[in-house]
């Protein structure tokens, strides 16, 4: 019996500045799938993820997550946003913010709306401290997040991400900023959680090297979404230089070893 879609994303057009950013997109995200969202920069990857988020209106078009419609407004049951996980390209800390990995951790555990009662105290530690062992951070848990290098940084958002069960992760350039060893670190452990967990990801990469590794799909966005399909299919020379211009030479990870 096949499962509903978890994304259904359906003629989706949205605005920046006064221009169409992304136009008249469609697609469907299945269950723990790995779809990867390619494009030039200015395609409009980091706003049609964005929309999806419910972070900007929509000026056409309809978003589904697990069945359930995305209001223009942004607004979804929080039974749906409890699902949905996000790990962006870089996390804002203004200077020294006294927040440390526990604590950023522990608010991914905490359902929204009303904080729990102080009787789930001892329930939220445990989720926290599990999330930080699986994700190599442990140690890390009384630093502050502005301490933090690049690489422990995206291994904290992924302890956000597992403190509780979650259906979809959206990543926007996650890996961007790493070196070569801490990238290799976290895709590693991004692989491992995704099979844990169970997770339907879309992700926005530069890397096609890991596109092609990695993702079930591939979506090539320039505005408009050019093509559609498998790995293999998408990133073919012919396709690239139709999405990229002839003179560009998208980022390809070097791997060592």
């Amino acid at each position: 019996m096949k499962h509903s879609p978890v994304l259904v994303v359906s003629d989706l057009s949205v605005e920046r500045s006064g221009r169409l950013a992304v136009e008249k997109v469609s697609f469907e995200l299945q269950s723990e799938s790995e779809t990867a969202v390619v494009g030039p920069n200015g395609a409009g990857k980091s706003t049609l993820v964005a929309a999806i988020l419910g972070l900007l209106p929509r000026a056409a078009g309809d978003i589904q997550i697990l069945g359930k419609p995305l209001s223009n407004n942004g607004h979804l049951s929080g039974a749906i946003r409890s699902q949905i996980a996000y790990v962006p390209q870089s996390l804002s800390l203004q200077g020294h913010f006294p927040l440390t990995v526990a604590e950023f951790v522990g608010f991914g555990f905490d359902p929204p709306g009303p904080r729990w009662p102080w009787s789930h105290q001892s329930e939220r530690q445990k989720a926290v401290e599990q999330a930080l062992e699986r994700t190599g951070c442990l140690d890390l848990r009384n630093r502050l997040l502005s301490e933090l290098s690049g690489g422990q940084l995206k291994r904290v958002m992924l302890s956000f991400c597992v403190v509780r069960p979650r259906q979809l992760l959206v990543l926007d350039e996650a890996q961007a900023g790493l070196d070569v060893p801490s990238n290799e670190r976290f895709q590693q452990l991004l692989l491992e959680l995704r099979r844990q967990e169970g997770w339907t990801v879309l992700h926005v990469s530069h890397d096609l090297d890991m596109v092609r590794r990695s993702s079930d799909q591939v979506l090539c966005l320039n505005r408009r979404l050019c093509c559609s399909g498998p790995p293999d299919h998408m990133l073919t020379p012919e396709r690239l230089i139709d999405l990229y211009g002839p003179n560009v030479v998208p980022y390809r990870h070097q791997c060592h070893g």
